[in-house]
């Protein structure tokens, strides 16, 4: 089975990125306890722009833990100062950090079933400038193109509560359209 090592939400705020004042929902931050599941996602978790992030098929973005590993080297290789710790889990901007499932095991469909909730999978996270942001260099969504490391979005089938360190189950869906091959479609403008 694979776990659920941490939750994450954040209101959203005004940043500046590129000299302008942006609102986002980006930062996320660890929570301690049982969170509550609804259909929008997370409670106490905003969603800044729904249009882009958010909304019933993208209420939780889910990531895997695994590529931490890759985004401390990238942010070294970037030359970024004072990055000697670790990345906190909620970096990427994900509600929920897994361990035990990559995108290759993932297709739109499936679900994740916990003790208490059930998400299901719907597409694949698309990067965008303020994920430049966040990880601190504009290469940030080139290289998630590159190594296919988006993580996913999943849509609330059954609400409830959700825990750290909880394990759940991942439950083959259709299995029509992986998520990625879904991501790869979408990136073939990033990759050129």
């Amino acid at each position: 089975m694979a776990t659920l090592l941490s939750i994450q939400t954040a209101p959203a705020r005004r940043v500046q990125i590129g000299g302008r004042s942006v609102l986002t929902a980006i930062h996320k931050q660890p929570v301690a306890g049982a969170v509550q599941v609804v259909p929008m996602g997370l409670h106490g978790d905003e969603q800044a722009d729904p249009s882009v992030h958010g909304g019933l098929d993208k209420a939780v973005y889910a990531y895997s833990s695994e590529h931490y590993p890759f985004w401390q080297a990238a942010r070294v290789q970037a030359g970024l100062s004072g990055i000697d710790d670790a990345l906190p889990f909620g970096s990427v901007g994900e509600n929920l950090s897994l361990q035990g499932v990559l995108e290759r095991d993932v297709w739109v469909g499936d679900v994740l079933r916990f003790a208490d909730c059930v998400l299901r999978v719907t597409q694949p996270r698309e990067p965008c400038y303020k994920f430049n942001a966040a990880m601190g260099f504009a290469g940030a969504g080139k290289a998630m193109a590159q190594q296919g490391n988006c993580g996913f979005y999943l849509a609330v089938q059954q609400g409830g509560r959700l825990s750290a360190g909880e394990t759940f189950e991942l439950v083959s869906g259709p299995r029509r359209l992986s998520i990625t091959e879904a991501f790869r479609a979408k990136m073939v403008k990033h990759l050129r």
